[in-house]
């Protein structure tokens, strides 16, 4: 006999129990021998080794489907519990090409071969620059990745950052405060994080930091160790901020840099970051660069054929 505590990360409780602890009490069912107590984010088992441990494999294996599907239901349970552990574990091992379970419902994937490109040099590289056009998917797919390390336990936090290029001297008549003066330029990072995180989740993860949405300057004199980090909107960072944000790697850290050189709304005589660093780091071990285009737009059509008469314009000027 043995007593055996199983402490919940990165799990909500409440989604794990279910309503009045439906789920826990059918759980509970299936192992009639132990003696289970759950107390707020810790499970208390008792019972026989073997037994604690085959309800352990079942209990990770319902966690691990939480992660992936943010939901759970009665027959889920009873099917995990009922059939072969190492399949159910098999099978979530090899979901296709699926990068996160969105808070909808929505299967997150790479849908286009650049895009499991980007996916591929996240796997072998610590550092990506992925850059094309509008609707390419750029960010979306790198704050999917992220999320998909973070719940994979792979990092401890997500870092998101822009430059805000338009704030300078114009951000003190924006109302509010700083970080309300900031938010409009975060967007498009918060709706992507809000596809594929729970409302609920989501708050707690920002309040706790775990994580963050900052402007580029935020970044300054920072070591970030374990964390996924995304600079987005590169094109606007200058020489000096591209070096700093670059060389803010710590260790076990993975960085995407996105953006699209041919938006770059810097003032004319400064040069963009993003150009002089893929020209810089084009050779550099440990760096992979990846090129998006029209093709790879998931946008309405009409984007794809905007990009393509810009292009021939660009050309003939």
């Amino acid at each position: 006999m043995i007593e055996k505590t199983v402490l919940l990360e990165d799990t909500n409780p409440q989604d794990l129990y279910g309503s009045n602890n439906r789920y826990l009490n059918l759980l509970k069912s299936f192992f009639p021998k132990l003696k289970i107590t759950a107390r707020g984010d810790k499970i208390k088992i008792n019972g026989d080794d073997q037994i604690v441990e085959q309800f352990e494999e079942k209990l990770n294996l319902i966690i691990r489907h939480l992660q992936l599907y943010n939901s759970i239901s009665e027959n889920q349970i009873e099917r995990i519990v009922m059939e072969d552990g190492r399949e159910v574990a098999k099978t979530y091992a090899e979901i296709d090409d699926v990068l996160v379970h969105g808070s909808g419902g929505n299967l997150i994937k790479a849908r286009t071969l650049n895009q499991k490109r980007m996916v591929k040099a996240v796997n072998e590289n610590d550092m990506l620059f992925a850059i094309g056009p509008a609707g390419t998917g750029k960010t979306y797919t790198g704050v999917a990745l992220a999320v998909r390390a973070l719940k994979n336990k792979e990092v401890k936090r997500i870092i998101l950052t822009r430059p805000a290029v338009e704030a300078g001297e114009n951000l003190g008549f924006l109302p509010g405060d700083m970080k309300e003066k900031l938010d409009p330029y975060m967007q498009p990072l918060y709706d992507a994080l809000r596809d594929m995180i729970h409302h609920e989740k989501l708050q707690y993860y920002l309040e706790t930091k775990v994580i963050e949405i900052a402007p580029l300057a935020f970044m300054r004199g920072r070591t970030l160790d374990h964390a996924f980090v995304i600079l987005d909107e590169a094109q606007n960072t200058t020489h000096s901020q591209m070096k700093m944000f670059l060389t803010r790697m710590g260790k076990h850290a993975k960085f995407i840099v996105t953006g699209d050189a041919t938006q770059v709304d810097l003032p004319r005589n400064q040069g963009s970051g993003l150009k002089e660093a893929l020209r810089i780091l084009r050779n550099v071990k440990g760096i992979s660069i990846v090129e998006l285009d029209d093709k790879d737009v998931i946008r309405h059509p009409l984007v794809k054929d905007i990009i393509h008469a810009y292009d021939k314009e660009e050309k003939k000027s």
